[in-house]
């Protein structure tokens, strides 16, 4: 019991954490497009991101995919940039017949690439053989989903309280927590150490 505890709260403590808080900016711009009655809908995006994230570190503790980690510090921002400027060109058009297939699948690539920003470091926490490591990999992804599950309901809260209390509408709501992510994570891409290879 105590080992499950110790990678639960390894991945709770991966996705809040401040200092690497690339992962808490894709979790507002897959978020601020939707409402609270919307939840079930972002629990399934959130699963799929967490998927995705699981897949990699899985491929990862096997030695099937090892990526360099430039292109992989370069690649998470892009996938944060792109997310959040599909909000901002999608933004008050309905999103009613949009399925989630399509959605889900862009959302478990991106978190392949998430999963890849921490396999090495996962490879490096856990000794022991690869099948040793698929007990506390689980572990790890329940962690994660919960601090997920947490910051999404912590993103509608904002939403409900801008929407509610100060007027805004979730069109601008989306618009103006979008366009701050982009603000932040257009930097980390231009300054990437990728390019001055």
């Amino acid at each position: 019991m105590d080992e499950f505890l110790v990678y639960l709260k390894v991945g709770l403590e991966h996705v809040l954490n401040i200092r690497a808080y690339d992962h808490l900016l894709f979790l507002i711009v897959l978020t601020v497009p939707y409402v609270a009655k919307e939840w079930k809908r972002l629990v399934i995006l959130v699963s799929c991101f967490t998927l995705g994230h699981t897949i990699s570190l899985l491929l990862s503790v096997f030695n099937i995919i090892m990526v360099k980690s430039s292109w992989v510090e370069l690649l998470i921002p892009v996938t944060i940039f792109i997310t959040a400027l599909t909000n901002i060109v999608l933004a008050g058009k309905s999103s009613k017949n949009d399925t989630i297939t399509f959605i889900g699948g862009v959302t478990v690539f991106f978190g392949i690439i998430h999963g890849l920003g921490f396999s090495n470091y996962f490879n490096t926490l856990l000794p022991g053989k690869p099948i040793e490591k698929l007990a506390p990999l689980l572990e790890f992804a329940l962690g994660i989903e919960l601090a997920q599950i947490a910051v999404i309901i912590l993103v509608l809260l904002m939403a409900f309280i801008a929407q509610t209390l100060l007027r805004f509408n979730k069109r601008d709501f989306n618009l103006i927590m979008s366009s701050f992510v982009l603000g932040v994570v257009v930097p980390l891409i231009i300054e990437n150490p990728i390019w001055k290879k």
